[in-house]
C-alpha cells in the first residue's frame, strides 16, 4: 500500500501532519522579509507572521474587539431584569 503524502498543498491550501520540532515552531511564527501570512508548521492553512507589524495590528484589533465584547456581555446581565410583558394580540 502506497504511503500517503504528510506535507503538501490541497485545493491552494498547504498542510503539514509532520510532528514539529521546537526550532522549526519558533521560525515558522517569526520570519523576517516574509508576508503577513504564512504557512502553519502544523496542521491545515496559514498562521500570523510575527515579524510582520501588520500581524500586531491584527492582533490589537481582536483584542480590543474580545474586551468591548466581554464588557458588553457584563453589562447585559446587569441590566436584565425579570419584568413581566403584556403583549397585545388583536384578533
Amino acid at each position: 500500500m502506497a504511503e500517503k503524502p504528510t506535507s503538501g498543498e490541497l485545493f491552494g491550501v498547504p498542510y503539514n501532519f509532520e510532528r514539529p520540532k521546537l526550532s522549526k515552531m519558533l521560525s515558522s511564527y517569526w520570519q523576517p522579509g516574509e508576508g503577513m501570512l504564512v504557512e502553519k508548521p502544523f496542521g491545515v492553512g496559514y498562521t500570523l507572521n510575527l515579524a510582520n507589524w501588520r500581524s500586531w495590528i491584527v492582533l490589537a484589533v481582536a483584542g480590543v474587539l474580545l474586551y468591548q465584547q466581554q464588557g458588553s456581555d457584563e453589562d447585559s446581565d446587569e441590566s436584565a431584569v425579570d419584568e413581566a410583558v403584556e403583549v397585545v394580540v388583536d384578533d
